[in-house]
């Protein structure tokens, strides 16, 4: 009677688990390329966003500086130069009436507010200011302050001589201002910086 051997072939459980090992070290290897990648495309769009928010936003702020002029109630052009704070006057939309302009950094948020006079006799009633976010990701730190102000001296003055502020209105003739951009700091190896000068043209007198 002749023995019949029965030789079975497959996997052991020892090369089954270094089989699935592999397996995952590749696909988590694959997840975290896909994750990099996401946050890379991710951090690209809002930072190429903000960084277009604010030019938009800074274009806008210079041309209405420039075109600052006496308010309705008669107040000065410029009412406030600080370091993260300028409110002045203009026609901002062009309707006859004089708005009361407020660009200023809350946290993050570079921020636009306008206020309408009414009454009578015509106030620039804070409660009835409107805002208006320019850009949500400005990091400017406490010793670099968005504006930076200048007085007929320019431009023999511009590297060491601004004004202190909170400048004095009647003395400021230039504006510098500067927005430092970055969408996601602790990851982003590198900053956007926006600057633009603008002279307020009812203020120049040896520009």
């Amino acid at each position: 009677m002749k023995r019949i051997k029965n030789n079975q072939t497959g996997l052991t459980l020892m090369e089954v688990l270094v089989a699935l090992g592999i397996f995952l070290v590749i696909m988590t290897m694959v997840w975290m390329f896909v994750k990099q990648s996401y946050f890379f495309q991710s951090f690209a769009l809002e930072q190429s966003t903000s960084i277009n928010e604010a030019q938009r936003g800074v274009e806008t702020m210079v041309k209405e500086i420039r075109e600052a002029m006496p308010a309705d109630t008669g107040a000065y052009p410029i009412e406030k130069a600080d370091k993260f704070e300028l409110i002045f006057f203009c026609d901002y939309d062009r309707d006859v009436s004089v708005e009361r302009v407020r660009y200023y950094l809350d946290g993050s948020d570079f921020i636009k507010g306008v206020t309408e006079a009414s009454g009578s006799p015509l106030q620039y009633l804070p409660q009835n200011e409107t805002t208006v976010i320019l850009s949500r990701y400005v990091r400017n730190t406490p010793e670099e302050p968005v504006f930076t102000y200048y007085n007929g001296d320019y431009p023999g003055d511009i590297e060491n001589n601004p004004l202190t502020a909170p400048a004095d209105p009647a003395t400021l003739k230039l504006i510098h201002v500067r927005l430092h951009i970055n969408a996601i700091p602790e990851k982003a190896p590198k900053s956007f910086i926006l600057e633009s000068d603008v002279q307020v043209r009812n203020l120049k007198d040896n520009l």
